[in-house]
């Protein structure tokens, strides 16, 4: 292989360091109007009079828009495949405002100036009513979030208005209460995990004009453009076919973007307008009304002989979706269907679940959608276990790890192909040095270190459910023009799918110029989300440059007048193997743009039966004072098996980003609502996220399997790596001051208050 597993540079690198404009704003029209949002200050209440007439007088301002002015059919924000498991319960605008931050009116105007202005001129009247901020008390209270009739949730996903339940389900195979009942050891805890904002650079933000045919145009940062047109169909109430959605360079999305956040606002002002508008999150709007990652507190049962064979596994998740459905009813599913099969010996589990609605900001998709919260629990019961059971943890697992070919129950019952989990634990073991400092040591000057270990796994795309599809062109003098409808949103899938194809059609990488996402050019993606794209994208390529070579050979075998099975293709000419004559891809491709009699190009899709799971072993070494409880990383090692690795460079980097952003969920990331339901982090003086010199030394490495249904053996890198650090830190000052901390974050102040309660 000549470019796979190669530390190829980004095709978009030197545009990016160089500040070219190649973002949302950047290309925005100078003359866009600009949009800004009044918000609601109560968290759950009616709008029983708002007056605009003062803000519309306002010189410059073109619109002020209320309920009373928009579309009132329901719909979802959530970028998901039709018909999405998320309910239909947000308005363009509601007169029932659900958290503090929801939308009240929409104002456009010439200056930002105007705009602002006209905003404090807006006069509301509202009933307020009694909200609820506890996720425990959601569900059948009598305080119902969402009342309305026209409510409706179009898959069966136990979900009921009425109850404020979001959705609801079960899955289990063998006698859980059984198998628990006759185990030697038994560990049932409660863990719970904060909301989490994904903080990245460039803030949601979008821009909308009418081309020249009428046609609503949306440029926007989004990780979902197909998506987002089906949304903005459903929102404005108009045909798909008058939408075009176009993703420029997205600077950060981890998630956030799968949620069409601010979309809606400047298109409704375009359709009632005529003219472009711009709008752009502050970072405290951002903060307030984007899309978290969802709350959840998990309670789990975990019980093991007392040879150390943990036999049953049961987990019950409550999350809290927020004001609104979006991503609720799918992240839930990762919080169990991603810790549980870490254990290959069950004889059996149970995992259950309940989506509340709250008067707190929706919700929505965060780097490891779900995985992370059942992760940090599921391991965390482990290495309490571990420690009940005076077993090595890193012991503990090596006995009860799943192993290559053994068949998943709770992962869907998906038989596993790949997996070197094995092979991570015992090379993080190595890099650590686990033996030498496990469980802790004291230092002497009141701080001891000590060591902590977690496993993980993800998914590559969703099983049955995501598609993608990759279109390749011959160009004259010979060069490709591919066209995805993945969003690259930093992860460098633009490069790693040239890669794919470079590799197939054994030519450079430079050959093959890669076209962004335009929906109406571009072939269908589902979006870049759920680990899809390396995999899901990636086979999509491989199978349009098998069909795009045999085009290429049929071709040149007509210009050199003999069959098509007597020529082969080497990357840059077309042969005959019998007599070596040949024909160059550059005449053949000049040859084809002259006639244009049988175009060379081809398209093709792929969606997978499958979702082969990468795997992660995460170690962290920490420092803990124990006069004040403060806990610093020193060292932190991940160990990934994600198939083959497809761009050494671009894999290690996610990997050591993802770890990052765990270490930050684990130690510093904290959300907390006043008892009216206002956030109080809702900038990055009270939303503390770690630097580099937060997250001490952090060392990947690779174990690579090889998966058989996926591109050149790969799997997917990007939301594994996030998974393993809340747990592995836990587990080490678990180890180091005998203290399980169950609810993130990990603050000084919980591990000194749990030491105390331990004298």
């Amino acid at each position: 292989m000549r470019h796979i597993s190669k530390p190829i540079r980004k095709k978009d690198a030197m545009s990016l360091v160089t500040g070219k404009p190649v973002y949302t704003q950047d290309l925005s029209p100078k003359d866009a109007l600009v949009v800004k949002l009044l918000r609601s200050p109560h968290a759950h209440a009616v709008i029983t009079e708002i007056d605009t007439e003062k803000a519309a007088a306002v010189p410059g301002i073109e619109c002020v828009l209320t309920y009373r002015e928009v579309a009132g059919e329901r719909f979802t924000l959530a970028g998901q495949t039709y018909p999405e498991p998320s309910p239909y319960d947000r308005l363009i605008l509601d007169q029932r405002v659900r958290f503090v931050g929801d939308p009240v009116a929409i104002v456009a105007g010439t200056t930002s100036a105007a705009v602002d202005e006209a905003l404090k001129l807006i006069s509301v009247k509202y009933e307020v009513l009694e909200p609820i901020l506890d996720l425990r008390k959601a569900k059948d209270n009598p305080v119902v979030i969402h009342p309305e009739d026209n409510w409706r949730s179009l898959r069966p996903v136990g979900a009921d208005n009425k109850r404020n339940l979001c959705a609801s389900a079960s899955d289990q195979h063998g006698d859980i209460d059984a198998v628990l009942a006759a185990c030697d050891y038994v560990v049932e805890q409660t863990y719970h995990t904060k909301a989490n904002n994904q903080t990245m650079m460039e803030t949601f933000r979008t821009f909308t004009y009418k081309d020249a045919f009428g046609r609503l145009t949306c440029v926007s940062s989004t990780q979902i453009p197909f998506h987002v047109r089906r949304i903005l169909s459903n929102a404005l109430g108009i045909p798909k076919s008058q939408i075009r959605v176009i993703k420029p360079r997205i600077g950060g999305g981890f998630g956030a973007k799968q949620t069409a956040v601010s979309e809606i606002y400047p298109a409704i002002v375009t359709m009632k307008t005529g003219k472009p508008a711009l709008i752009v999150y502050s970072r405290q709007e951002s903060h307030i009304a984007g899309s978290p990652r969802h709350e959840m507190e998990l309670t789990v049962k975990v019980g093991a002989t007392k040879d150390g064979i943990i036999r049953g596994i049961d987990l019950h998740t409550l999350s809290n979706t927020g004001a609104y459905g979006e991503h609720g009813p799918t992240t839930v599913g990762l919080s169990g269907h991603k810790s549980i099969p870490l254990y290959g010996k069950t004889d059996a589990f149970k995992f259950s679940f309940d989506v509340v609605y709250t008067n707190v900001m929706s919700a929505g998709a965060y780097r490891g959608y779900g995985a992370p919260q059942g992760i940090f629990a599921v391991e965390s019961a482990v290495n309490e276990l571990a420690v009940k059971m005076n077993m090595d943890p890193v012991k503990l697992r090596e006995l009860n790890m799943v192993k290559e070919g053994q068949k998943m129950y709770a992962y869907y019952g998906e038989q596993l192909n790949s997996c070197a989990l094995d092979r991570c634990m015992a090379k993080a073991k190595e890099m650590i040095k686990w033996d030498e400092k496990y469980p802790a040591k004291d230092l002497g000057n009141g701080k001891v270190r000590s060591v902590g270990v977690a496993m993980a796994m993800q998914g590559s795309g969703i099983s049955k459910v995501d598609t993608a599809a990759v279109s390749l062109k011959v160009n004259d003098d010979g060069f490709y023009t591919m066209g995805i409808g993945a969003s690259d949103m930093g992860t460098g899938c633009d490069t790693i799918l040239a890669q794919i194809a470079a590799d197939c059609l054994d030519c450079s990488v430079d050959d093959i110029v890669v076209h962004g996402v335009d929906t109406d050019s571009s072939p269908y993606d589902k979006g870049s989300y759920a680990s899809s794209t390396a995999y899901v994208t990636g086979m999509a390529t491989v199978k349009t440059c098998e069909v795009l070579v045999e085009k290429i050979k049929k071709a040149g075998a007509s210009k050199l007048k003999c069959d098509a099975d007597k020529v082969d293709f080497d990357g840059t000419k077309v042969y005959n193997v019998e007599t070596n004559e040949s024909i160059s891809l550059k005449d053949i491709g000049n040859a084809e743009m002259d006639g244009n009699r049988n175009s060379l190009y081809a398209t093709e899709s792929f969606s997978s039966q499958t979702s082969p799971p990468p795997f992660m072993v995460g170690m962290a070494e920490v420092e803990i004072d124990k006069e004040t409880g403060k806990v610093d990383l020193i060292d932190y090692v991940g160990v990934v098996d994600c198939g083959t690795v497809i761009n050494s460079n671009i894999t290690r980097i996610q990997a050591e980003g993802g770890i990052a952003q765990g270490i930050g969920m684990a130690l510093y990331e904290d959300i907390i609502y006043s008892d009216k339901g206002q956030l109080y982090n809702n900038s990055f003086m009270q939303y503390k996220i770690p630097t580099r010199l937060d997250v001490g030394t952090i060392r990947v490495d690779f174990e690579s399997s090889y998966e058989p249904t996926g591109p050149f053996g790969a799997k997917s890198i990007g939301e594994v790596v996030i998974n393993t650090p809340s747990p592995a830190i836990a587990g080490a000052v678990l180890n180091g001051v005998g203290v399980c901390i169950r609810e993130l974050p990990i603050t000084a102040e919980k591990v000194y208050n749990a030491m105390q309660e331990l004298k």
